[in-house]
C-alpha cells in the first residue's frame, strides 16, 4: 500500500490485493493511486491507444482508462491499479455514484478468465427465470441479487440486536429431530448406525425450544433453518428461514410485543422509516371484514353485510343465513365474460352462485337480477356498499363462513396491489378458532397444534362445544402475506389431556407421541408463549418480490428441483446398501 493513500484507504474493506471497493471512489480520492479488484463489466477500445474498462463489484461501478489495448473481456477478474482522477469535463454520468471521477494510466492483472456469460448481467436485462437459477453462480453478480441478499443480512442483524436487547438468548435446536406434531409432511433422513429408523429435518423447533423453557431459558430465539416436504408456491419452498423465539411467564400480548419491535426494527433498517404501532383484531373480526385472516389492509374497501337488507326478501337467491357483498370499484367496465369467470371462480371456492349489479347513473343497477328487486332493495345495495356510478357490487349469499371466504377470495384477486407495492401495512390477528373442522372419526382437527391454549373463557367448551372454543393463538400478517404464527402454550397436564381428548389422541398414542415433552411438563413446566415467523417472506416484502426465491441465494424450483445442482438425485447402489433402503418406483 503507498504511503500516500493511507488516511484515505477505508480499513473495513481494504486487503493484500485492493485499497478500496469500486463502488467507494469519489472526488475525495483524486490524486491517489489506488488498487481496485473485481469483474470486467464492459470493455470498450477507441483505437489501437486507448481502452476503458468498467470494473464492477458489489457497491458498484467505476471506469478505468488503459493506455493501450488490453486483452480483457466480459466477467475477466481482475486488479487494476492506477491514479484516481476527475472525469473529463462533458463525461461525467450522473447515473453512478461514482461518476465524477476515473482511474487512468491503468496497469490491468488478469487474475481469472471467464467464458461470455448466457445472458447479460444488467438488471435491465430481462432472463427466464429458469436460465437465471440454471446460472445462478452468474445471477448472484447482478445489482438487484445483491441489494436483496445484502438487504436480508441486515434484517437479519436488526432482528438479532432487537431480541438481545429484549433479553432473549440465541440456542441452536437440532436439525436431526423427531416427528413433530404440527401437520405438515417433514423430510425423512435415514439413520445408518439404526438400520429401519428414522430422524425426520424440523417443519419448526416447536417442540425443543417448549423443552427449553422447562430448561429454565427463559427468553430463546434462534434464526432457524426449518424444513417442510410441501409443494412449493410463491411464498414457500422446502427450506426456509425464521424468526424462532419462546418466552417463559408471558402473556399473548407479552410476546406480540416483542415480536412488533424485532419486526418494526427490521422495517426501519430495510426501509429508512419505522411503521407505526400494528394494530389487533379478532381472526372473526378479520374474516367478517375482509373474508380472510390474512387481510390486506392496503386496500381499503371491506365486506357489507346486507343480510338485514334480504331477511324479508323474496328473491330466492338470496335466501340464506347471511348475504355479503362487496364493491369494486371501476367493476362496472367488467365484459361479460370477466363475470362468468368471476362466477365460476366464486362456484369452484363452494359458492351456490354469484350475484353482480352494475351501478349506472342516479344509482340503477345492471344485472340479471334487478328485475326481481322492490325499490328498497336497489337502494339499500347502493347506499349500504357506498357504491357510486361505475362501480360493480358482487353479492354471495350462503352459510356466514363460506359467504366471507368466497367474498374475500375475490377481494384479494381484484383488489390488492402486488405485495411489495405501496404501504406496509402490519396487523395481529388474534383469537383463531381452537379448533378447524372435523375428521373422519368426528373428531376435532387442530387449527394450530395440539400444545395451543384455549381462550381462558372457552375453557368449558372443549367439553361441550369444541369447535366453537377460541385459542389464543395469533398471526403476524403484512401486505396479505401472514408472515407467522404463535400462541400461548399448553403447560397444565389436566388441560393437555382435555385438549387431547378432544382431538382423540388417546393416553397411550399421546405418550407414544409427545412422551418426552409430557414427561417434562411433569418436572415443572412454566407458564409459556412464543411465536415464529418467515424471514424469507418479510424480506421479500420489503424488496418488492412476487417470489422467495428472489431473496434466497439457491432456491429451489416450483418443481422442487435445483437447476444448479441438479438435485435431487440419485445415490449410489453401495450407498443405498448401508442405508438399509431399497427404492421402489412409484406408480404415476
Amino acid at each position: 500500500m503507498s504511503t500516500n493513500n493511507e488516511s484515505s484507504v477505508s480499513h473495513r474493506t481494504a486487503t493484500s490485493m485492493r485499497d478500496l471497493l469500486c463502488g467507494e471512489l469519489r472526488s475525495e480520492h483524486i490524486g491517489q493511486v489506488v488498487r481496485v479488484c473485481g469483474w470486467v463489466a464492459r470493455r470498450r477500445e477507441h483505437g489501437e491507444h486507448l481502452a476503458f474498462v468498467d470494473l464492477r463489484d458489489h457497491t458498484g461501478i467505476i471506469q478505468c482508462v488503459v493506455d493501450g489495448s488490453t486483452d480483457v473481456r466480459s466477467e475477466y477478474v481482475v486488479q487494476i491499479t492506477g491514479t484516481v482522477r476527475p472525469r473529463p469535463e462533458g463525461t461525467l454520468n450522473d447515473a453512478l455514484d461514482t461518476g465524477e471521477v476515473e482511474i487512468g494510466d491503468c496497469r490491468v492483472e488478469i487474475l481469472s478468465v471467464a467464458e461470455p456469460p448466457p445472458f447479460g448481467l444488467e438488471d435491465r436485462s430481462e432472463v427466464d427465470e429458469q436460465i437465471r437459477l440454471r446460472y445462478r453462480y452468474l445471477d448472484l453478480r447482478r445489482p438487484r441479487m445483491q441489494r436483496n441478499l445484502r438487504l436480508r443480512a441486515a434484517v437479519n442483524r436488526a432482528l438479532r440486536s432487537a431480541m438481545d436487547r429484549q433479553g432473549f438468548v440465541e440456542v441452536e435446536t437440532p436439525i436431526l429431530w423427531a416427528p413433530t406434531p404440527e401437520g405438515a409432511r417433514e423430510f425423512t433422513v435415514p439413520s445408518r448406525l439404526h438400520n429401519g429408523s428414522f430422524y425426520v429435518l424440523p417443519q419448526s423447533p416447536q417442540l425443543a425450544k417448549q423443552l427449553l423453557m422447562v430448561g429454565g431459558i427463559d427468553r430463546y430465539y434462534q434464526i432457524a433453518r426449518c424444513m417442510r416436504d410441501e409443494d412449493l408456491r410463491a411464498d414457500r419452498q422446502f427450506e426456509f428461514t425464521q424468526l424462532d423465539l419462546e418466552a417463559s411467564f408471558v402473556t399473548q400480548e407479552d410476546v406480540m410485543a416483542f415480536v412488533s419491535e424485532a419486526v418494526l426494527d427490521a422495517a426501519e433498517v430495510a426501509t429508512g422509516v419505522r411503521p407505526g404501532a400494528i394494530p389487533q383484531i379478532t381472526w372473526h373480526e378479520a374474516m367478517d371484514r375482509f373474508g380472510v385472516d390474512k387481510p390486506d389492509l392496503r386496500v381499503e374497501i371491506e365486506l357489507t353485510d346486507l343480510s338485514a337488507l334480504f331477511a324479508e326478501s323474496e328473491v330466492r337467491a338470496f335466501a340464506a343465513p347471511v348475504v355479503k357483498a362487496l364493491k369494486i370499484p371501476a367493476g362496472a367496465a367488467f365484459t361479460r365474460s370477466k363475470l362468468d369467470a368471476l362466477t365460476d371462480t366464486a362456484k369452484a371456492l363452494g359458492a351456490k352462485g354469484l350475484a353482480w349489479f352494475r351501478v349506472q347513473d342516479a344509482g340503477k343497477l345492471d344485472s340479471p337480477l334487478d328485475r326481481f328487486l322492490n325499490e328498497q332493495e336497489r337502494e339499500g345495495i347502493v347506499t349500504a356498499t357506498k357504491a357510486e356510478s361505475g362501480d360493480l357490487v358482487l353479492v354471495v349469499a350462503d352459510e356466514w363462513r363460506l359467504s366471507v371466504e368466497v367474498l374475500g377470495a375475490l377481494r384479494a384477486q381484484l383488489l390488492s396491489p402486488p405485495v411489495g407495492e405501496g404501504e406496509a401495512r402490519y396487523v395481529w390477528v388474534m383469537d383463531f378458532p381452537m379448533f378447524d373442522g372435523v375428521d373422519g372419526a368426528g373428531n376435532p382437527i387442530s387449527a394450530h397444534h395440539p400444545f395451543t391454549m384455549p381462550h381462558p373463557e372457552d375453557f368449558e367448551l372443549l367439553k361441550t362445544d369444541p369447535l366453537k372454543a377460541r385459542s389464543q393463538a395469533y398471526d403476524l400478517v403484512l401486505n396479505g402475506w401472514e408472515l407467522g404464527s404463535g400462541s400461548v402454550r399448553i403447560h397444565r397436564p389436566d388441560l393437555q389431556s382435555e385438549v387431547f381428548s378432544a382431538l382423540g389422541i388417546s393416553e397411550e398414542e399421546a405418550e407414544k407421541r409427545f412422551g418426552f415433552l409430557l414427561g417434562a411438563f411433569r418436572h415443572g413446566a412454566p407458564p409459556h408463549a412464543g411465536f415464529a415467523f418467515g424471514i424469507d417472506r418479510l424480506v421479500a416484502i420489503f424488496t418488492g418480490a412476487d417470489t422467495i426465491r428472489e431473496v434466497i441465494a439457491f432456491p429451489k424450483t416450483q418443481s422442487g428441483t435445483d437447476l444448479m445442482t441438479q438435485a435431487p438425485s440419485t445415490i449410489s447402489n453401495s450407498a443405498l446398501l448401508e442405508l438399509g433402503i431399497r427404492t421402489i418406483t412409484k406408480e404415476s
